[in-house]
């Protein structure tokens, strides 16, 4: 169990140490609750923040279960055998999909004052959430990653569901995951404050995180 967003990021930095100080290194965070997790990461490892906006695509009726997600690059990762097993249309992906590329462009407007993400070329990206549970949002932000000319990819994680573990680990450089509960349920269960993180939070941490490196 983690405390909060905090400690599972200060947990993550000591199993990182090996990146601390080190040039090229750059966090990317998921918005919103990764954030908090990046930020004391790159703060303990001296190193620059920055986000990677993506996007869950949600099943009918069930938004927090991903079918899919886009990322700020218009990648789109979906999940064929959900997507066949329960029959979803066409229709409702690409209704969804332009739902969640107008929240994107919000959030690049409020979190990047508009700017892309740009400056990734010949970085080592210490890709960073919260937790997994599905995997769709990550996996998104892996595959949109992996058409920039990044040199090294590692994944961070508190916590992820051991379905999706395996997964991920073969998408990237390095994985670092503190908790693979068998019995995994959502990610909010392995913490004591699992609390929304607002956007004027987000805004915040940048701003901080900007100031010291």
């Amino acid at each position: 169990m983690f405390k909060n967003r905090s400690d599972a990021g200060i947990q993550l930095a000591s199993r990182l140490k090996g990146y601390k100080g080190k040039e090229g290194v750059l966090v990317l965070a998921l918005p919103r609750g990764g954030v908090v997790t990046g930020y004391e990461i790159a703060r303990n490892l001296n190193v620059p923040l920055d986000i990677i906006i993506v996007r869950k695509i949600g099943f009918p009726g069930q938004p927090e279960l991903g079918i899919g997600a886009v990322s700020e690059t218009a990648t789109i990762v979906l999940n064929d055998h959900l997507i066949y097993a329960y029959g979803i249309s066409k229709e409702y992906i690409e209704s969804e999909i332009s739902t969640q590329r107008e929240e994107i462009s919000r959030r690049v407007k409020l979190y990047r004052k508009g700017k892309s993400l740009y400056g990734l070329e010949d970085k080592t990206i210490i890709l960073v959430d919260d937790g997994v549970a599905t995997g769709a949002t990550i996996k998104a932000a892996i595959a949109t990653l992996k058409e920039e000319k990044i040199n090294k990819l590692v994944v961070a994680l508190p916590v992820a569901s051991p379905s999706v573990v395996e997964e991920i680990e073969k998408m990237v450089d390095e994985f670092v995951c503190i908790e693979t509960p068998i019995d995994f349920m959502a990610v909010g269960s392995y913490y004591y404050d699992f609390t929304q993180v607002s956007d004027e939070e987000v805004v915040k941490l940048l701003k901080l995180a900007a100031v010291k490196i």
